[in-house]
């Protein structure tokens, strides 16, 4: 706080301290008066200016040599006083400025003295302080032509501190200075805005230190980048302030092309620059050598905030001295275009703000010389862009196409030119095929297939989740990050939406037609050029820019359409299929193999271009990417025509579904995914919208093809998508078409059995989902419930009984007598009075039925599902292994929808018998698990109508098998669960059990299927086979416990059985109770269930309801399920 306000008082403070500092320089006396002037308010000082400043600058000029700790307490004094007062003499700023820059001058030397870092410091920030504190006009005043040798020497110093100091701060503080100097600093008063002429007189003053201030600055900006990044920013910002100021085009347009003559000393007139038009074009051609140097550093500096005052630099020297620097315009483009994608946001954004704001200002569009530049520029990038991908690593593959892309936003409409020019348009194309090459070598391509039936409700279902603008993982020759390949995408919308659409599309047509090398570059980039023009994607600089009109859109895609589902393209050689070849590839075969005789599986056969035997694996996968990269294009179409693609339903839909049934996964699912693209740019809710809305012409084109199926060999696989993907209300539009099915499989079963069978296996599938019968899963379920009631009914209620009650000698009579009488009627000896008993009454006959029953007609469905049955049971017999195990899969899903219908489902299976069993006994492993699977499914719907059959044919060589198959299992190592024969053994004991109980064999039979059975308790055998074994007498429990629970003690026997009484002998089994029995583990444990869920009448106990509550009913539904 200020205590003198008054000069006068000031003055009289002040006067004895200055008075001293005259007399004696010392470092104390400075600092005595610099602690006096902390006490002088800021206007008393202002008066005083001059008097306070005499002895600083007196000991500044006295001659001889000074210590510098003295001088820089003289230059700090003089600091603190400029900076709160104003110089207001030209005369004073100008002494002041010479003697402050004197400081660190050597005179004798002449050069920069050797002084210390503080000093120089010092110096520096009083130059600053004391151009910042010159008054109005004075400082204007300052900058005649007079005062260029001083200026000069000051620039001089300061540029030459800047880059030889080592001190960060002295750097800094050397470059804002400099940028004072050069009145290029940010404040705002300072200078005040200029005048036409003032900007003229100060850009000719300037234009003298141009070269050397530029050629400095660019030394310091590519210098090590361990100086600090505030350093190349500060440098940076000067280096394009006092270029775009001295080489304005607005000032050099008013600069005349003869000098004046300044009135000033010949010497100093020698420095004189006039700025005409050779001076301008030959210091233009010097700066753009040292603005590409500036761009190539500072474009890869690590720090962000370098890289966005470059895009600055960019946007002021191409906006105010276009045709001055129209040299370096190439540099700076290349700078501004090549940090469109860079990795900070800061950057990114800055880059797009000052794109836009070129478009709005037409710098590229409106100028020529701009565009010619930027043509070349993209004529030489598209020339080496294959050597650049494939040279360069991931990262700079990205930074060249960003390049690239960013080209092509600065021309916007004006590519249109560039594309007119036919080498330009040669040498991009041919860059964009060569860079999308595709890696075919791999071999998963051709493995991947689609094997189960429930893939395309899948992959629609990943379709719908998936980002519109992902396509399906690719692999490149020339780069794998995926971020390359979307600036390629970009690329290609980027033409699409500013280039003539026509022109782009009949070269791109012309390249896919010239080689089978071309073509799936060719579809891809046509695919982006659709997307492209229809601007959905694409980020447009040009506002007033038009883009094509629907009408002109939807014409070329019709004609792309047509081409990608021409029959040359749409069906090529993706696999080698028996079906085809007339031989059969078992399912054991591991790989490939090639068959020289080979025709392909997906193309007509009269077509002599696609009869090429023995297609290698890189061709198959080449046209397996093909058909993908087409797929995707139709979705792309659709995409891009949004509700006018309805127009092209007719011709696209039919295709696209035949491809969703193909066998390749890859175009399964890119026909699944452009399906999905279809539905959403068409307004369907799903695909079975989709499906359901368009099913009558499919099914019209389906019936037509059908009847020249050589011709049209994938029409089955149209309905069987159809099929998948639909719900019951297409039935009765498919009714017909599934009876032209059955015909045509009756005409080629010899040649496309398989194709026809997958057909029916999703025919059955959907039937089966459809139309779901729970009536007999109820009824099962309570037949099931009466069974178990009738196997525990021989127990008498006197025998039900808690722990607490003891057996009397009238139970165990009652009992015995029971026992008798259930025998002699197993036997057939029943009584007369029995017989009457269970004589039922004579049926009612009603009075009001006067005609003859007339069953009702079947459901259509029945009548389907009964039809294809019959099909099933001709060609159970079929010499094809495939074909045999996809109709056992059909046969099991007829099962389960004619399981409600008995009167038509007990003579098909009559009929189907005599070769399931041959099936099951003479066949395949593969093939027995899957007849044994609809033996099962037989046994669960028809139990009565096979029991007597199983027994007989099928019981006694399943028994055999699992018996002898035993010992080979309890030798074998871990390796064994893995084999063929062990997973057929456990299929076989999971399923024994419950087709036992189901279809109620006798005690015989059971007996077998206990003995086979018994020797897989042991703990000799695979864990998973003891756990199956214990589940099938789990099921024998149900079916008759007491039979299971002597067994078991046969096998082994825990414990010594006490008689209920002691007129009766002691029971004494064979089962030994030694801790050595292999079977000990498993045997307890079923007795354990048997326990709970049995009253064990052997025993004087038996455990309460509590104790056994659901444990085997719990284990039973679990097997079921």
């Amino acid at each position: 706080m200020a205590v003198f306000d008054t000069p006068e008082e000031a003055f009289g403070v002040l006067r004895p301290v200055c008075v001293q500092l005259t007399r004696t320089q010392t470092v104390e006396n400075v600092e005595q008066l610099r602690a006096q002037l902390c006490t002088v308010s800021d206007a008393a000082l202002q008066e005083l200016q001059q008097y306070i400043l005499f002895p600083l600058r007196f000991a500044l000029r006295t001659p001889g040599p000074k210590r510098e700790r003295l001088v820089q307490s003289v230059v700090e004094c003089l600091t603190s006083v400029l900076s709160s007062t104003c110089v207001k003499e030209q005369e004073l700023l100008q002494e002041l400025f010479s003697e402050l820059s004197g400081c660190l001058y050597s005179p004798h030397a002449q050069k920069p003295a050797a002084v210390s870092e503080e000093l120089k410091l010092a110096v520096v920030q009083g130059l600053g302080t004391l151009m910042h504190s010159a008054y109005g006009d004075v400082v204007l005043t300052f900058y005649g032509p007079s005062v260029l040798p001083r200026l000069g020497f000051a620039v001089s110093l300061l540029l030459g501190l800047a880059e030889q100091e080592k001190s960060k701060q002295m750097k800094m503080a050397a470059l804002d200075c400099l940028q004072i100097l050069l009145l290029q600093c940010e404040c705002d008063d300072h200078p005040r805005p200029l005048s036409e002429l003032e900007q003229k007189q100060l850009g000719d003053l300037f234009a003298s230190f141009l070269p050397g201030v530029s050629t400095a600055l660019t030394r310091i900006i590519t210098g090590d980048f361990k100086q600090g990044h505030g350093v190349i920013v500060s440098s940076l910002k000067i280096f394009y302030k006092i270029v775009g100021f001295v080489l304005a085009d607005e000032q050099l347009r008013r600069i005349p092309k003869v000098q004046e003559k300044p009135a000033v000393e010949p010497r100093v007139a020698k420095l004189m620059v006039h700025r005409e038009a050779g001076w301008v074009q030959n210091t233009g051609d010097k700066l753009a050598v040292l603005i590409r140097k500036v761009v190539e550093c500072v474009s890869v500096h690590p720090h962000w905030k370098a890289r966005r005052e470059l895009i600055e630099l960019v946007e002021t020297l191409l906006l105010q001295c276009g045709q001055s620097l129209v040299a370096s315009a190439g540099p700076l483009l290349k700078a501004l275009v090549g940090l469109l994608n860079d990795e900070s946001p800061e950057v990114q954004a800055q880059c797009n703000h000052v794109l836009r704001h070129f478009a709005d200002q037409k710098v590229v569009v409106g100028s020529r010389a701009f565009a010619d530049i930027l043509s070349e520029n993209l004529h030489s990038l598209a020339t080496s862009l294959p050597r650049l991908m494939n040279s360069q690593d991931d990262q700079g593959k990205f930074s060249t196409l960003s390049l690239l892309l960013g080209y092509l936003k600065l021309l916007g409409p004006r590519v249109n030119f560039v594309l007119n020019s036919v080498a330009h348009l040669q040498r991009l194309s041919k860059a964009l095929i060569q860079v999308l090459e595709l890696d075919v070598a791999d071999v998963k391509i051709v493995e991947e297939r689609r094997w189960d039936s429930g893939h395309l409700q899948a992959s629609a279902e990943t379709s719908a989740a998936r980002p519109r603008s992902q396509v399906q993982r690719r692999y490149f020759r020339f780069f794998t990050d995926e971020r390359v390949f979307l600036l390629l995408r970009q690329v290609c919308q980027l033409l699409g939406f500013y280039g003539n659409l026509y022109l782009l599309v009949d070269h791109f047509m012309d390249l896919y037609h010239e080689s089978v090398a071309y073509r799936k570059q060719a579809a891809m980039i046509l695919n982006e050029l659709v997307t492209g023009a229809a601007g959905l994607d694409v980020e447009n600089l040009y506002e007033k820019h038009t883009k094509t009109s629907p009408e002109e859109l939807r014409e070329i895609v019709t004609s792309l359409l047509e081409e990608y589902t021409s029959q040359e393209n749409w069906y090529l050689v993706t696999c080698i299929d028996a079906e085809e070849m007339g031989e059969e590839l078992t399912m054991r075969q591991a790989g490939l193999q090639a068959i020289a005789s080979g025709t392909r599986t997906c193309q007509v056969a009269s077509f002599p271009a696609f009869s090429k035997p023995s297609p290698t694996v890189c061709s198959m996968n080449s046209n397996i990417w093909q058909i993908c990269i087409q797929l995707e294009g139709i979705g792309h179409f659709a995409y891009a025509l949004g509700t006018d693609f309805r127009l092209l339903l007719m011709s696209a839909l039919y295709p696209v579904l035949e491809k969703a049934g193909d066998q390749s996964l890859l175009i399964s699912q890119a026909a699944t995914s452009a399906m999905m693209d279809i539905c959403h740019a068409c307004g369907y809710d799903s695909l079975q919208h989709l499906i359901n809305q368009n099913s009558d012409y499919l099914v019209n084109g389906i019936s037509l093809n059908l009847r020249h199926l050589s011709l049209h060999p994938h029409t089955p696989k149209v309905l069987e998508v159809m099929l998948r993907n639909s719900d019951a209300s297409l039935l009765p539009l498919v009714a017909d078409v599934v009876q032209d099915v059955l015909a045509a499989l009756d005409q080629f079963y010899d040649k496309r059995a398989a194709s026809f069978v997958s057909v029916l296996h999703a025919l059955l599938l959907a039937l089966a989902q459809w139309f779901r019968d729970t009536g007999d899963v109820g009824q099962l379920q309570e037949r099931r419930g009466g069974e178990e009631e009738s196997h525990s009914s021989p127990r008498p209620a006197a025998l039900r009984r808690g722990p607490g009650n003891t057996t009397t000698a009238e139970d165990i009579e009652q009992f015995l007598l029971n026992y008798l009488k259930q025998k002699g009627v197993a036997e057939g000896n029943v009584s007369d009075c029995d017989e009457e008993e269970q004589r039922s009454d004579p049926p009612q006959v009603d009075e009001n039925d006067t005609g003859p029953y007339v069953e009702p007609p079947l459901p259509l469905h029945i009548q389907v599902a009964a039809a294809v049955t019959e099909r099933c049971i001709h060609l159970l017999s079929d010499k094809s292994l495939q074909i045999r195990l996809k109709v056992l899969d059909v046969l099991d899903l007829c099962v389960l929808v004619l399981q409600s219908h008995r009167n038509q489902l007990l003579p098909l299976a009559h009929r189907a018998w005599p070769p399931l069993v041959h099936r099951l006994t003479n066949d395949d492993p593969l093939a027995v698990l899957r007849a044994f699977k609809v033996l099962q499914t037989l046994g669960g719907t028809c139990g009565d109508f096979l029991r007597n059959r199983f027994c007989k044919d099928v019981l006694p060589k399943l028994a055999g098998a699992l018996a002898s198959q035993a010992s080979v299992s309890a030798r074998a190592g871990p390796v064994y669960s893995h084999t063929l024969a062990f997973k057929l053994q456990l299929a076989v004991l999971q399923g024994l059990g419950p087709l036992c109980e189901r279809l109620d064999l006798g005690e015989g039979d059971l007996n077998k299927v206990a003995d086979a059975c018994l020797i897989y308790l042991s703990a000799k055998q695979p864990v998973k086979l003891q756990e199956a074994a214990r589940r099938v007498f789990l099921h024998l429990m149900q079916v008759d416990p007491d039979s299971a629970w002597f067994l078991l003690n046969e096998l082994y026997c825990p414990e010594q059985f006490i008689p209920p009484h002691p007129s009766l002998h002691p029971v004494r089994l064979r089962g030994a109770s030694g801790q050595q029995n292999p079977y000990a583990a498993n045997v307890l444990l079923l007795l354990g269930q048997l326990q709970c869920s049995e009253p064990p009448c052997r025993r004087g106990a038996e455990p309460t309801p509590a104790e056994g509550s659901g444990s085997s009913q719990d284990y039973e539904g679990g097997l079921d399920n």
